[in-house]
């Protein structure tokens, strides 16, 4: 088989710091470029490689065994994988799985993409915690150390790029028609599960590419608009903060998470920088600033919201990661929205968090019914009296 033959191929990983680390080629022979980070997360390789969020990166597993239960088509949460490349500690060929329809090495190679294995995974993940993700180069057919190096060095920073435009759809689509709310999803990288869960709601979800104008998306009359996650800088989006400041006029209830979340921020005039390792994996411990509760939750971000107290009239904190106390939630004073900084949908992950799909649809059903009361009051309050001298 090609895969076996492929597992015997060397391969390096070389990072831009000049670090370069030999192993074995995994998947398709080649090269790819992208920002190094990992992923804690002990299972869900296929809906991380499939993630739109991971676009542009090479992604450490740090689990040690990869590949041990093969792929299944119903595992995607894109139509092809999205993350740049994939490095392991110890790939499997050989699975273990009833469900599944191919082995990772036959899906990668399928797809067109390149990883490595048999390299220190520990010692990768330790360096990039010391000295922050940067970019790196994995390739099966350069294998000269000076030549990775400057390639990874001449990769674009993800720092100012913007890489929504490569991953959203490029016409709107109706997902799902059901009997409850009217949903309206602005593509930024969406996952196959958020739109299941919106399904699961009974609700009618059409998704719209990231540059449609908020007049299109208001002429389907939704009841309720969700942002996405997504890849890249968002502070590299001006039209879509732009556009996302409109949508805040309309008084239509708000829901973004990660990229979207960032969104709403920067709308709000929050600030949003670059993290220096990020949060990647399904087992990050977040606290509920309402209920006290402590949830685990499934994330992927390089950037946060930065937050002053002195901004408590723009929004309150909800949520928070109780790791480095960075935020992760928030509800807006100015209009009906709410976002968290993680995936409440999960896929892989815990699902601790998927009550907020039912507070957004409580969000909407509450805009509905004080709509529905505004719309049976008088229309002024206060009536001008009538004339002493007016016939009855």
């Amino acid at each position: 088989m090609r895969n076996k033959e492929n597992l015997h191929n060397t391969a390096k990983l070389a990072l831009e710091d000049g670090t370069v680390l030999t192993g074995v080629a995994v998947g398709a022979a080649g090269e790819t470029a992208g920002e190094l980070c990992f992923n804690t997360s002990m299972t869900g390789y296929q809906e991380i490689l499939t993630d739109p969020s991971y676009h542009g990166q090479l992604i450490i597993m740090t689990y040690p065994h990869i590949g041990n239960y093969g792929t299944h088509a119903d595992d995607m949460e894109a139509g092809a994988p999205m993350a740049a490349g994939l490095v392991t500690r110890s790939f499997c060929d050989r699975y273990s799985n009833h469900l599944a329809d191919a082995s990772l090495a036959e899906w990668m190679q399928g797809h067109g993409m390149a990883g490595i294995s048999n390299v220190d995974t520990r010692r990768l993940v330790l360096h990039i915690r010391e000295h922050g993700v940067m970019n790196a180069v994995i390739s099966s057919i350069d294998l000269d150390d000076d030549s990775l190096v400057a390639k990874a060095k001449a990769h674009p920073s993800m720092i100012g790029l913007e890489l929504v435009s490569r991953v959203t759809v490029k016409t709107a689509y109706d997902y799902a028609e059901g009997s409850g709310y009217r949903v309206a999803v602005y593509d930024y990288g969406v996952k196959q599960n958020i739109l299941r869960s919106f399904a699961g709601h009974d609700c009618s979800i059409r998704v719209f590419p990231a540059s449609t104008p908020l007049n299109d998306v208001i002429d389907w009359r939704p009841e309720g608009i969700f942002l996405s996650n997504g890849p890249g800088d968002p502070r590299a989006m001006p039209e879509s903060i732009a556009m996302v400041s409109e949508l805040t006029k309309t008084g239509i209830p708000l829901f973004g998470i990660c990229l979207g979340h960032q969104l709403m921020a920067l709308a709000e005039n929050l600030n949003v920088y670059k993290m220096r390792v990020g949060h990647r994996g399904s087992n990050q411990p977040v606290r509920n600033e309402i209920t006290g509760a402590v949830e685990i939750t499934t994330q992927n971000h390089g950037f946060a919201v930065e937050w002053h107290e002195s901004k408590l009239d723009t929004a309150s904190v909800t949520h928070v990661n109780l790791n480095d106390q960075t935020l992760e939630g928030l509800r807006f004073a100015r209009f009906p929205g709410f976002s968290v900084q993680y995936h409440p949908e999960a896929s892989p992950g815990p699902h601790d968090s998927r009550y907020l799909f039912d507070d957004f649809m409580q969000a909407i059903h509450d805009s509905i019914h004080h709509q529905r009361v505004e719309s049976l009051e008088p229309q002024s309050r206060n009536p001008e009296p009538q004339s002493r001298n007016q016939t009855k």
